[in-house]
């Protein structure tokens, strides 16, 4: 890291420098220092959250879902006993796997801000560390778009099957065909409700305004590849537009994305929503069982791909198409979970 240009992270509206340190790992546990920046919040007055007066002083209340506890209180409980001791403050944290609110007390108000901010800061950083839970999708597993994408399966191992790299356990399972928006850390039932209500102002807000309040026609046609080297494809997806040509459904897409990542949900990774339906991936050659998922998500996997050429198939079935479908909901999808359709289960939608 180039101590010059520091990381910034951005928080409530504020922007924190992060600090190198010199750092110890241990298994399972990590632990970082930050400092505020410009200055130290401490010492200017901090809107962003309220700290109540009490007989012994101030006290600040933040909720943090559980799995989370174990960042703030660090390796032996070295991380809190260090905010505790700069700040001049208390720090309470629930009991592990107990869902409640971490309280901050302290004889001055300056001190629990502090405490309350650098909680923040480290909190917002693990986040970003934890694999996402939840995504925003368009389901495309209707029967129809099933059946094409199963001939263009059958069609695929028939003609290109003598290319590096092809096999059947590239494919996509045809039950949870879709289209990803955007991905979420969800950590406990409070912040699933949180997304929840999101989703049902953003119908209120601006969906219904956008699509009339009836469904979205559009046409699931043609392939196209993620990386730069056809010959070396990670990721082939089937493309998607609007019947009428229109850019409602882009406009619905970024405009939910954009309102999620104001609310601290989810992350801003793109300018603008890829939209794009994942037909083959070399992440399911490696293991069955992984999440046939969205390969937007800005993580690269751990495990090593064994890409394959895709030359072929992009000629082949440049134009294949896969079908029409009406889009009528935005789900927000429990990531490795099957409903009865086979498809992802549902936590909420619009």
């Amino acid at each position: 890291m180039d101590v010059l240009r520091p990381p910034l992270i951005r928080i409530g509206g504020r922007v924190y420098r992060k600090n190198l340190i010199q750092e110890q790992a241990f298994p399972h546990e990590e632990e970082e220092d930050f400092c505020a920046g410009p200055g130290d919040c401490a010492d200017e007055p901090c809107d962003a959250f309220v700290v109540e007066e009490t007989e012994r002083g101030f006290q600040c209340r933040v909720e943090v879902p559980s799995p989370l506890y174990k960042y703030i209180i660090g390796k032996k409980g070295e991380t809190k006993k260090r905010l505790e001791m700069e700040t001049r403050t208390s720090i309470s944290i629930p009991k592990p796997g107990v869902e409640g609110e971490i309280v901050i007390t302290g004889q001055h108000r300056s001190g629990v801000i502090s405490a309350r901010t650098r909680i923040d800061v480290l909190l917002d950083s693990f986040r970003k560390k934890q694999p996402f839970t939840h995504f925003l999708s368009f389901a495309l597993n209707q029967p129809a778009i099933q059946e094409k994408f199963l001939q263009f399966k059958e069609e695929v191992l028939e003609k290109c099957s003598k290319d590096h790299g092809i096999s059947s356990s590239l494919f996509q399972n045809p039950a949870k065909l879709h289209l990803t928006l955007g991905t979420l850390v969800l950590l406990n039932e409070q912040e699933i409700q949180k997304a929840c209500d999101l989703l049902q102002r953003c119908k209120e807000d601006f969906v219904d305004q956008i699509t009339g309040g009836q469904p979205l026609s559009v046409e699931v046609a043609g392939v196209e590849y993620m990386n730069d080297d056809p010959a070396m494809t990670d990721v082939l997806y089937a493309k998607v537009h609007m019947k009428d040509g229109s850019d409602r459904l882009q406009m619905v897409a970024d405009q939910l994305v954009e309102r999620f990542v104001a609310s601290g949900l989810m992350l801003k990774e793109w300018d603008r929503v890829k939209l794009h339906a994942t037909v083959m991936n070399t992440l399911f050659r490696k293991d069955p069982t992984e999440e046939r998922n969205n390969t937007m998500t800005g993580k690269s996997s751990s495990k090593e791909r064994e890409s394959f050429n895709g030359q072929n198939i992009l000629k082949l079935f440049e134009n294949f198409h896969f079908g029409e479908v009406q889009l009528d909901s935005v789900r927000l999808s429990q990531r490795f979970s099957s409903d009865a359709s086979g498809y992802y289960a549902t936590s909420g939608q619009l």
